[in-house]
């Protein structure tokens, strides 16, 4: 009889003549007549000013068709929305006019980026290959906010349209187009200009997908254009329309060069050379090899304006996964999602160019996305070089050899909205000081993707499945393939009133891909999940949430059950107003075959634990001025007990003005000792107008006693075209806790790690 794995792999394999079929001509038939755009002459032009009043937008043909999704699925919007589209040879023009009580518009937010979870928002998709993949998401509200993403993956539950159609989304990308609003006596209008070089796009279509989506807030009223039932949404891609008409589109010659200059100060109290200048110059080429196919050249890659990341504590034996930030690891980032909902993640940017939190030189960088031949391509090559700092302090250096990344991977579109695909990735470093040459360490993986949407009469159904191996990283000891690999699969019914979930997979003992991220392996886990949403009669609740789910973990070797976890969501009330309270209680049982620290001097000790914690969570609409959401959880923790609270305040007493406070405390009781943990964030930004904005980030933990402030200006010149002016400084607190009484007068003892200030400006230009 052939192993489980051994079919997973025959069945994947199986499925590649299906592959080798032309790729679907459109996942958006039957959804509804299609919007035709309207190509301009040689003498229209379009001034972009948000008013709607070209010659050009009098001869295209509005849509109005739209429909309620929330609160009433297919009932009629309470204000009337008109779109219409227009283009000419290098962009792409969507003029909208959002009818409304202009005294009642909201529009706090001004930030690139902004989420406009507390706005009115008119957002819009172009599936520009029609493969009810992937896609471009961008929105903007009535203060002319440009916001953007790359669609990637399913859309949550329902597609995620009733909460705002966030789900799946990468909103870190950043293309280069704009947007322009004016205010109305009888509501608000946008006009948008995208260029077609910011799009991958198969010129010889002449239509693409598209849908678009409004948010009313004060209602909290979701309408779209196709795509309104609950179980679809705005980023379930096959479920959105046509855009029709579309001929003669330029790329230019395909070729864009960003340079960028870069001019900083930092200090090192300890280090031989304690203040340095360091000042570089970088360049990113991209070329169009096809219209559908990017390549890109990154030389001297610097990302001194990119976020610091979220501080959290971590009271877990398992590390923590953080998002990526980077602009050239977002761009085509979609194409290497891998079997996203099982974990097995085989390749994970934060690996190239990051190291214990410290940005690592990258000397070049090269990389390709896009289609060819209806594949879906992405790859990488990238070098790094030789870098050395202090992981703690003076004390305590570091120093990282040069590496060499590879990645590759390839998607092939099967059936209406599904894949199969399969990745590589190589690590090599160089020599170290004492001659050392680690081999290079390989993966590679194979994927299947299924979605159907009309799974026992129009339900959405998801398959996933997934093969992952890597090499051994010590050749010395013998590894079995088991112990070097991991494989799995999930059945997912991601629907409105009944949902759930079933997954299996094995994690092999040496499964740690060399550019990937695993937070535990050497387990089997089997994990089924079922939810029931209903929506009484009740005119201030929109939605109810129940559901229960149980995971079991095993070691791999001794199949001894090392966690069993019961998750009952006992309530979850979605109110009209758009507020939310929710109780949970979890049953965990979990073995230990060795002590962890869990904090300074304490440990936990090797044993069985079963413990019950009850959770109470909730939150308030954000589109109110003060906004807040926080929780508390008390009960059980290992041979003790824990209380952790968290909370998130949001203030925006003007628009372009937000205020950020976090607060999270976990005060641990455990017989062989207690402690208390504290951390601290505040953030705040000023926004004058959409192309200008002042971040600062505040952080503390007590855990680490770093105190951090990261300090960003961004002016927006032209999309494409930035100034930044950041400043960093990272302090050591030498007592226990920032707000601990004191000892002694001088109790708050600040001493400065590190602090730098950096200018940089990027200029784009395109042939």
């Amino acid at each position: 009889m052939r192993s489980p794995r051994l079919l997973l792999v025959s069945g994947l394999l199986a499925l590649m003549p299906l592959a080798a079929a032309p790729a679907i001509a459109s996942a958006q038939e039957g959804n509804g007549p299609p919007l035709q755009a309207k190509r301009m002459t040689e003498q229209e032009r379009i001034d972009l000013d948000g008013r709607i009043e070209e010659s050009a937008w009098e001869r295209a043909i509005a849509i109005t068709d739209f429909t309620q999704q929330e609160p009433v699925e297919g009932g009629p919007p309470s204000r009337a929305t008109e779109v219409r589209i227009a283009y000419d040879r290098d962009n792409l023009y969507i003029a909208a006019i959002l009818f409304d009580d202009p005294d009642q518009i909201l529009a706090r937010q001004r930030a690139r980026d902004a989420f406009l979870f507390t706005d009115d928002r008119f957002a819009w998709v172009l599936d520009t290959f029609r493969d009810g993949r992937t896609a471009y998401h961008f929105e903007t509200n009535a203060a002319g906010v440009l916001s953007d993403g790359l669609v990637t993956g399913s859309g949550g539950r329902g597609g995620g349209g009733g909460g705002g159609g966030f789900g799946g989304v990468n909103r870190s990308w950043d293309g280069i187009w704009e947007v322009r609003t004016a205010r109305r006596p009888d509501g608000w209008s946008a006009e948008v200009q995208i260029p077609f070089r910011t799009l991958n796009f198969n010129p010889d279509d002449s239509s693409w997908g598209i849908n678009f989506q409004r948010s009313i807030r004060r209602h909290n009223e979701e309408i779209l254009w196709r795509g309104y039932r609950r179980t679809e949404g705005l980023t379930r891609l096959v479920f959105a329309g046509e855009l029709a008409g579309l001929e003669g589109l330029s790329q230019g010659i395909g070729l864009e060069a960003v340079a960028s200059a870069i001019g900083s100060w930092r200090h090192t109290p300890g280090d031989a050379d304690p203040t340095t200048f360091p000042r570089d110059l970088s360049v990113d080429l991209n070329y169009s090899v096809t219209p559908s196919l990017r390549a890109s050249l990154s030389l001297n890659t610097d990302f001194a304006e990119v976020e610091s990341d979220q501080r959290r504590v971590n009271l877990t034996r398992f590390p923590l996964r953080f998002p990526e930030r980077r602009d050239f690891f977002l761009e085509g980032s979609s194409v290497f999602q891998f079997a996203p909902r099982s974990g097995p993640q085989p390749f994970f940017s934060r690996r190239i160019g990051i190291e214990a939190g410290q940005q690592v030189p990258i000397d070049y960088g090269v990389r390709l996305t896009g289609q060819f031949a209806g594949v879906d391509l992405g790859f990488y090559q990238m070098g790094t070089s030789t870098h050395s700092f202090a992981e703690s302090g003076p004390e305590d250096f570091v120093r990282l050899e040069s590496e060499v990344f590879t990645v590759a991977r390839a998607r092939v579109p099967i059936f209406e909205q599904s894949s199969i695909g399969a990745i590589y990735t190589r690590r090599g470093t160089t020599t170290d000081s004492t001659g050392f040459a680690p081999a290079d360490r390989h993966t590679l993986g194979a994927d299947l993707d299924y979605r159907s949407r009309n799974f026992l009469g129009s339900n959405n159904l998801e398959i996933e499945g997934f093969f992952v191996w890597n090499s051994n990283p010590d050749p010395t000891a013998g590894r079995s393939f088991q112990d070097l690999s991991a494989w799995g699969g999930r059945v997912n019914f991601p629907n409105d009133i009944w949902s759930g979930h079933v997954s299996y997979r094995e994690f092999g003992d040496d499964y740690s891909p060399a550019v990937g991220f695993v937070a535990r392996n050497d387990f089997r886990r089997i994990e089924p999940r079922i939810g029931w949403s209903p929506r009484p009669d009740i005119d201030w609740i929109r939605q109810l949430e129940f559901s229960v789910q149980l995971r079991n973990l095993w070691e791999l070797g001794s199949g001894i059950l090392e966690e069993q976890e019961l998750q009952l969501n006992a309530l979850e009330v979605n109110f009209e107003s758009g507020d939310n309270l929710n109780f949970q209680a979890v049953r965990t049982y979990e073995f230990l075959d060795r002590s962890f620290e869990i904090s300074d001097g304490i440990e936990v000790s090797p044993g069985d634990y079963t413990t019950w914690e009850y959770r109470f969570r909730g939150r308030t609409t954000s589109r109110r001025p003060v906004s807040i959401r926080g929780g508390v959880n008390y009960g059980e923790f290992w041979n003790g007990e824990r209380a952790r609270v968290d909370l998130n305040a949001n203030f925006r007493p003007n628009p372009g003005i937000n205020f950020e406070t976090g607060y999270e405390r976990n005060a641990v009781a455990l017989p062989q000792g207690n402690f208390i943990t504290n951390l601290y964030r505040l953030e705040g930004s000023w926004d004058p107008t959409p192309w200008i904005g002042l971040t600062n980030q505040l952080q503390y933990d007590d855990v680490s006693r770093v105190l951090g402030l990261f300090m960003r200006f961004r002016w927006i010149l032209k999309p494409g075209n930035d100034l930044y002016l950041v400043y960093t400084h990272n302090w050591r607190n030498l007592e226990s806790g920032l707000l601990d009484e004191p000892a002694d007068p001088e109790w708050l003892q600040l001493r400065t790690l590190s602090r730098g200030a950096a200018i940089k400006l990027n200029y784009t230009y395109r042939f």
